[in-house]
């Protein structure tokens, strides 16, 4: 097979889309990437201006690309270099294109508006034994992906969002989606005369406010009165910014149903040693690790209560009404876990940031919101900023013409995990792969990791079983999902595998045929945290 004269496409030039492509050039093709904005990164593009990283440098880089020293964790006591900025993070991941040739193959202001699968009906596909007709990446040569492309004209709007340009129809062997799951907001439903449309003010979802230039955004909240509806890191990211800019005078609501685990960076507790993975069910585990993992389960749930004493303890979220309604092991399962802006609870305790709590719904009125809760009023607002979340599965259901592929990949019935095979490709699905859509306490290397398999399978070295046999992995991986989100009591992030990394790691090593042990010695093997240096050699 001549690597050059295979077509690859790759859809996103985010952390994933850059790993892809990067390893799809290792392996001698020559991949097209299709971004839709001006830059490299893609959400540490569209952020807020006090955005920084949630989880350790040393944690959150690629296996063969340091940080460079003014902002690796080579000082622990330095925050700003263990927890580096939004610009640091973007700037690190041009760096990371222009070193290994990405950046050249990366065309920009290029949104792919839909994919179509041509040479095979969906009836044949359907009757498949192996994948893509012979189990192998390009299939038998025939069929192909359509993608139709809308080309940003140069003089159009910077941010690649804009309506206008040319619309183009390209054709590709293999395609890679690396979309991410932060591309579509999601909107809460209201009762009925209680919708924005009855607001006087502007509403907005905190995508929208994220991705505004970082004047605008200070513009649009400086001398209002601001109300965020949510409690995740966003909704308490936008609040901490908002009571910067406008203090006790002008103090920001945040209007929440139910807390989440945000908690101090200066004070987390984490590991991702392989031992602590024997403590829980595993999919695919066998007889002999489930009753290990059955029988750890109390431990598991000691160490859990115990950091959960040492949060409670540690951060004023008792006093304020914060404390989640999950337990901490419910909520690091399911890692529904983010970061506290720096200082946040001393701004609700000076007036800047005001927080309320409501039983049920939230409404709109002419001045603001109306608020199920004790106090019964309403909350007076100019802007409301809705952080409410994302429709995870929708930039990846929406890419495919065909609605029968776009159900199968990312189905409505709201599983637990897509039913990917290995969390890259879909069984029935031809000559396409999903890098970067899983979850996990550090996503960026194991994104790398996907792409150094799917790399693998465009080269040959990875060889699919049957697509009866693949299946059946996915069905065992939909097992294991259904349990994680008993266990954490719903609070489960979905394809999340925070708790499963490393088991899942090894799982893609043996199917590339490298050793899954990484360490040097068995109490290294076992004790020492697993991170992406120790994938560095797997090229």
């Amino acid at each position: 097979m001549d690597a050059k004269k295979k077509r690859v496409a790759i859809v996103g030039a985010g952390p994933s889309g850059l790993a892809a492509c990067k390893h799809a050039l290792a392996k001698g093709f020559r991949p097209v990437v299709f971004e839709s904005g001006t830059a490299v990164g893609g959400v540490w593009n569209r952020t807020l201006a006090s955005t920084r990283l949630q989880t350790p440098a040393s944690a959150y880089r690629f296996s063969d690309f340091p940080w460079p020293p003014t902002t690796d964790a080579a000082e622990p006591d330095d925050e700003g270099r263990r927890f580096p900025r939004h610009d640091q993070v973007a700037e690190y991941m041009a760096a990371y294109a222009r070193r290994f040739g990405v950046l050249e193959r990366v065309r920009f202001g290029c949104r792919v508006l839909g994919a179509s699968y041509v040479g095979a009906t969906e009836q044949e596909v359907a009757a498949w034994e192996r994948w893509s007709g012979n189990g192998q990446a390009f299939g038998d040569g025939t069929g192909e992906w359509h993608l139709t492309v809308r080309v940003r004209h140069r003089d159009g709007d910077g941010d690649g969002e804009s309506e206008g340009g040319t619309t183009q129809t390209y054709r590709f062997d293999f395609l890679i989606l690396c979309v991410g799951r932060y591309g579509v907001a999601k909107l809460p439903t209201f009762p009925d005369g209680r919708g924005p449309e009855v607001f006087r003010g502007r509403v907005l979802h905190s995508m929208e406010y994220s991705a505004m230039a970082h004047a605008d955004a200070a513009e649009l909240v400086r001398g209002k009165r601001v109300a965020v509806v949510g409690a995740g890191k966003s909704a308490m990211d936008i609040a901490a910014q908002c009571a910067e800019a406008n203090g006790i005078r002008y103090p920001c609501t945040m209007v929440y149903r139910s807390a989440h685990w945000m908690l101090d960076p200066k004070l987390a507790i984490t590991t991702s040693a392989r031992w602590t993975e024997l403590m829980v069910h595993k999919p695919g585990e066998g007889f002999a690790l489930s009753l290990l993992a059955t029988a750890l389960t109390p431990l598991r749930w000691l160490i859990s209560k115990m950091a959960e004493v040492h949060y409670k303890r540690s951060i004023p979220m008792q006093e304020h009404g914060m404390v989640p309604d999950g337990s901490f092991l419910q909520g690091s399962l399911g890692w529904r876990i983010g970061t506290l802006p720096e200082g946040f609870y001393d701004k609700v305790d000076d007036g800047s940031v005001e927080l309320r709590r409501c039983r049920d719904s939230v409404g709109f009125c002419p001045d603001g919101l109306v608020v199920d809760d004790d106090g019964g009023g309403v909350v007076g607002a100019d802007v409301v900023i809705l952080s409410t979340g994302f429709d995870i599965d929708r930039p990846l259901r929406d890419m495919f013409a065909s609605p029968w592929f776009g159900e199968m990949v990312a189905p409505p019935d709201d599983g637990a995990v897509l039913p990917l095979y290995r969390q890259c490709v879909h069984p029935r699905v031809p000559q396409m792969a999903v890098v970067g859509y899983v979850e996990s306490g550090s996503s960026i290397y194991p994104y790398e990791m996907m792409a150094k398999w799917v790399a693998h399978l465009l080269g040959g070295a990875v060889r699919l079983p049957a697509v009866g046999d693949m299946e059946r992995d996915v069905a065992e991986w939909a097992r294991w999902g259904r349990w994680a989100r008993r266990a954490c009591g719903g609070f489960f992030l979905k394809s999340c595998i925070a708790s499963v990394t490393t088991w899942y790691h090894d799982q893609l090593c043996r199917d590339m045929g490298h050793r899954p042990r990484r360490k040097a010695g068995l109490l290294a093997e076992w004790l020492q945290p697993y991170g992406p240096a120790d994938y560095a050699g797997i090229q």
